[in-house]
């Protein structure tokens, strides 16, 4: 090749890669915040759940729960009275719902079209995030304290077994191929069980983690995304445990989530931003820059259908003892979109 043309394809190759970068940084700016839903109540808040089935979002918050309709935002009831409310959980083919009580180590089971609590389940210390997985046909409920995941079957409405995890439970996921998969928030690894016989098969060190929260899978290419307090996104194989790579995020991350269809992964921070990670293949990632929220807007739920992101956020004030609390009458649900 001669000179010149050396040259020319080297200016060529240069302004490739110079497009692709900017494309991978332009992708957080393309999405805005085109709704804030006005949320009842006063009280603390933790992780929002989007029914798909009924296009719902339930918004735990402190002593109840709120029911919105996702297009409107209109309240459409409220479940309460409850004891420091955490998650959410919804069966629809039995119109029923679990609220995990944080403060009296109980769940809370209502029903989907009165909103009414029909009974109280107790389980171990501090249940927090809570989900329900089709495919076992099971309610999974991570636990802080107890160091458990509570297994309830929604039909007896009872606990009927438990995975011993040995250490704080976050956020957990299921492949829908008998494995499921916690986050471990102390000793910063993952614990991988059996979703059938409740027993802890691997436990796997997440490289470059502190205090793993928000955690989010691909089902087809075996991979996990896990948001760390260490303000870093970690992607796990599933099979194995290992670590591929960690990319750059927002601080105070708590929820993750994964679109299939747009290759993009979300981290909701704390600190008012939502960090955006693209993977470009199962074994390449790059951060895409992070989406401006509000500060407190750390826990999400995702519509992969529409493509929205829904933010639990309030405007924080000094408490008792020196730390911050929600502003009585400000609390919202943050509706982002891409534009």
């Amino acid at each position: 090749m001669g000179t010149n043309r050396l040259r020319v394809f080297t200016q060529i190759c240069v302004l490739l890669l110079a497009a692709a970068t900017c494309f991978a940084a332009d992708v957080a700016s393309e999405f805005k915040i085109t709704q804030r839903y006005p949320v009842s109540g006063d009280g603390g808040f933790d992780y929002v759940l989007f029914d798909s089935s009924s296009n719902r979002l339930y918004i735990s918050h402190g002593t109840q729960v709120n029911v919105l309709d996702a297009n409107s935002g209109k309240e459409i009831g409220e479940v309460k009275p409850l004891q420091g409310v955490h998650g959410v959980a919804v069966v629809p083919e039995l119109n029923i719902g679990f609220a995990t009580n944080g403060k009296s180590a109980t769940i809370a089971v209502f029903d989907t079209k009165s909103f009414k609590v029909t009974k109280t389940i107790p389980v171990g210390e501090d249940p927090d995030y809570i989900f329900y997985d089709a495919g076992t046909r099971k309610v999974f409920v991570c636990h802080g304290d107890a160091k458990i995941i509570s297994v309830i079957d929604p039909e007896k409405q009872a606990v009927v077994g438990k995975v011993d995890v040995g250490d704080k439970a976050e956020a957990a996921v299921v492949d829908g191929k008998g494995n499921g998969f916690v986050n471990l928030e102390e000793e910063a690894a993952v614990a991988h069980f059996d979703t059938h016989t409740l027993a802890v098969k691997n436990k796997w060190p997440i490289t470059g983690c502190k205090t793993p929260t928000g955690l989010a899978i691909d089902v087809p290419n075996s991979r996990l995304f896990i948001g760390c307090r260490s303000k870093v996104l970690a992607v796990m194989d599933s099979t194995n445990g290992k670590v591929l790579t960690t990319l750059p995020i927002g601080e105070r991350t708590d929820a993750a989530a994964f679109d299939a269809d747009t290759k993009l992964i979300f981290a909701s921070n704390g600190g008012g931003t939502v960090s955006v990670v693209i993977q470009k293949s199962a074994s390449e990632y790059e951060s895409a820059g992070e989406i401006q929220t509000q500060k407190s807007a750390k826990t999400m739920a995702y519509d992969p259908k529409s493509k929205r992101i829904f933010l639990s956020a309030a405007e924080m004030e000094a408490a008792a003892g020196g730390k911050m609390a929600p502003k009585p009458g400000t609390m919202k649900v943050l509706v982002v979109e891409k534009q």
